[in-house]
């Protein structure tokens, strides 16, 4: 039988050495070295984490709080560098997200399974 663990390890490292792992730390990287996009990719993350945490406990957004986060979204994608960083978490998102599908699969199909002869 495989160990879970061992084979969480090496799609760990597997994820390290992807293309879009490689992508989004070069994206990073270039933030890092560029301090006005770095402040305003700091900033637009405390405004974003800040609106999350809101919603989480149930609280609506203001219309001022949703024109903000627009509008700094909006600055942030004009932004080259931090228009990149964006794209590449995209990516990094979608394949973290098909990974996860994937993983889940044989539960989904167990109570499938499950449901299905229930009804029967």
């Amino acid at each position: 039988m495989a160990n879970l663990y061992d084979i969480a390890y090496s799609l760990e490292k597997a994820i390290r050495e992807s293309n879009e792992y490689g992508a989004l730390k070069t994206a990073h990287e270039a933030i890092e070295k560029d301090e006005s996009a770095k402040q305003l990719f700091d900033s637009f993350r405390e405004l974003q984490m800040s609106l999350q945490q809101k919603q989480m406990q149930g609280e609506q957004l203001s219309e001022d709080e949703a024109n903000q986060a627009n509008q700094q979204f909006q600055l942030v994608q004009q932004h080259p560098t931090i228009s990149k960083l964006l794209v590449a978490e995209q990516h990094m998102s979608t394949v973290l997200s098909d990974v996860n599908k994937i993983i889940a699969q044989p539960l989904e199909e167990l109570y499938t399974a499950a449901d299905d002869n229930s009804v029967n």
